[in-house]
C-alpha cells in the first residue's frame, strides 16, 4: 500500500470493515513539542519535522497492528490555529482578545453557562484546543490559498508511512468550512455567507489535492451539530437549520468535481468531555447531513447522549449506495468497551441499514481525548467487536 491507494470506497461485503474518526495519539515525545507549536512557544523546526514524520510512521503501523482496516495519518501536526493556517492561506492574523471575546466559538455556549464550575475546572486540564493565551485567529483580508506545498508534504509523508502496511484503504481528514469558522473569526467579509463561501474557496484545492494523491477525503464537520449550543439565547430549530444549510451548501461547492465515492463526511457533537445536555438531536439535522456529496457518513453512536439514535434509521432511509460509519467506541469515557458491546452496536446498525452499508468506527478522534493507552485499547476492542459481529452477520 505504499503506492497509490484504491480510489473506490470499499464496503463491508464479506466482513465488517473497521476505521476511526482520524485523530490519534502520537508518541509522547511528539505530543510535547506539538503542544509547544500550538501554543506559540519556541521550538526547533528540524526536530519537530523529524519527530512528526517518524511519529506518523509509528501511528500508521500501530493502526494495522490493532486491526484497523481503513487508516489515517493520525492528523499529527495538524491544528486549528495561526501557526498551521498561516502557512496555507493569506488574509489572517492572530490578535489579542478584546473584552468579552473568546478564542474559539465553543468556549462560549449555553451548556457552559449551565455547568460553569465544571468547565472552569476542565479549562485548566484540557490542552486539546490549545491556543496562545489571550488570542484569537481572525480573517482581516481576502482569503487566498498559498498553494499545495504544505499539504503535499503531509500527503507525501502519509504515503511513505503506508509502505509495507497492510490496510484496505487510507483516508486523510480536512476541515469543513462550517467548522473552520469556529476557530477563525470574520473581520473582513460583509456577511456570514460571504465568509463561509470564501473559506470553501480556499478549501477546494485542499480537497482536490487529497483525492488527486489517491487518498479518501474525510471532511471533518463537528460544526453541523456543534454550533447549536453556541447560540445564546437558543434559536428555533428552523433558524438553526437555515444557518447550517448555508454551510452545507458551501461545503458542496468546495466538493464540486470530486466523486462521492472518494469522500466520507464526519460529524460529531464536539469532542469535549462535558455533559452535552444542549446537543441538538440527530433527527433535526440528519437530512442536512445526507445532502453532503459524500458516500460515507461518520457519526457518533456510542456515547451516552446519542447511542439511542440508531433507531432513527428505522424511519430515515439511507440513500442507495451510501455507507454509515457509526461510532461503536467512544472518546468520551476511559471505560474500554467490551468487544461484545461493540458487536451488539454493529449488529443493530446492520439490522436497520444492511450489513454491507456499515463500517465500524469511533465516535470521534482518540488523540488528546483519552490517554493514548486507553485510545489504542479502544481501537483494538473495535476490531475485536467487528470480528464478532462479522461471524454473526456472515454465518458460515
Amino acid at each position: 500500500m505504499g503506492q497509490k491507494v484504491n480510489l473506490t470506497m470499499k464496503r463491508s461485503t464479506a466482513r465488517i470493515l473497521t476505521t476511526h474518526a482520524g485523530v490519534l495519539a502520537g508518541p509522547p515525545e511528539f505530543a510535547d513539542i506539538d503542544l509547544q507549536v500550538r501554543t506559540g512557544k519556541p521550538y526547533d523546526m528540524q526536530t519537530y519535522e523529524a519527530l512528526r514524520r517518524s511519529s506518523i510512521v509509528k501511528t500508521v503501523r500501530r493502526q494495522a497492528e490493532v486491526g484497523i482496516d481503513i487508516v489515517s495519518d493520525g492528523e499529527l501536526g495538524k491544528s486549528r490555529g495561526y501557526p498551521y493556517y498561516s502557512q496555507r492561506i493569506t488574509g489572517i492574523e492572530q490578535r489579542a482578545l478584546k473584552p468579552g471575546e473568546v478564542p474559539v466559538t465553543v468556549r462560549r455556549s449555553r451548556e457552559r453557562e449551565a455547568f460553569g464550575e465544571f468547565y472552569e475546572y476542565l479549562q485548566k486540564i484540557d490542552t486539546r484546543l490549545a491556543v496562545p493565551p489571550g488570542t484569537r485567529l481572525i480573517c482581516n483580508g481576502p482569503l487566498v490559498h498559498k498553494g499545495l506545498g504544505k499539504l503535499q508534504d503531509e500527503l507525501d509523508t502519509f504515503r511513505a508511512a503506508l509502505a509495507g502496511v497492510k490496510a484496505e484503504e487510507a483516508f486523510f481528514p480536512v476541515i469543513a468550512p462550517g467548522w473552520l469558522d469556529h476557530f477563525m473569526f470574520n473581520e473582513h467579509y460583509p456577511s456570514d455567507e460571504a465568509f463561509i463561501f470564501a473559506i470553501a474557496e480556499i478549501l477546494r484545492p485542499e480537497y482536490k489535492g487529497v483525492v488527486d494523491a489517491g487518498f479518501l477525503l474525510q471532511v471533518d464537520d463537528p460544526g453541523l451539530p456543534d454550533a447549536w449550543p453556541t447560540f445564546i439565547p437558543a434559536p428555533s430549530i428552523e433558524e438553526y437549520r437555515r444557518y447550517a444549510a448555508i454551510r452545507i451548501e458551501a461545503l458542496n461547492y468546495a466538493l464540486e468535481g470530486i466523486p462521492e465515492a472518494k469522500v466520507r463526511y464526519h460529524v460529531c457533537w464536539g469532542s469535549h468531555h462535558g455533559p452535552h445536555t444542549e446537543d441538538i438531536p440527530l433527527k433535526h439535522i440528519v437530512d442536512l447531513m445526507l445532502k453532503v456529496r459524500a458516500q460515507a457518513y461518520s457519526l457518533e453512536a456510542a456515547n451516552a447522549r446519542h447511542e439511542h439514535e440508531w433507531k432513527l434509521w428505522r424511519e430515515v432511509k439511507l440513500p442507495e449506495g451510501k455507507i454509515l460509519i457509526p461510532g461503536v467506541v467512544s472518546h468520551a469515557t476511559n471505560v474500554i468497551e467490551h468487544p461484545e458491546v461493540v458487536a451488539d452496536r454493529i449488529v443493530r446498525y446492520a439490522g436497520v441499514v444492511g450489513r454491507e452499508n456499515v463500517i465500524a468506527g469511533s465516535d470521534c478522534g482518540m488523540g488528546g481525548r483519552v490517554h493514548p493507552q486507553i485510545g489504542w485499547a479502544k481501537l483494538r476492542a473495535l476490531s475485536e467487536g467487528a470480528a464478532i459481529a462479522s461471524r454473526e452477520l456472515w454465518p458460515s
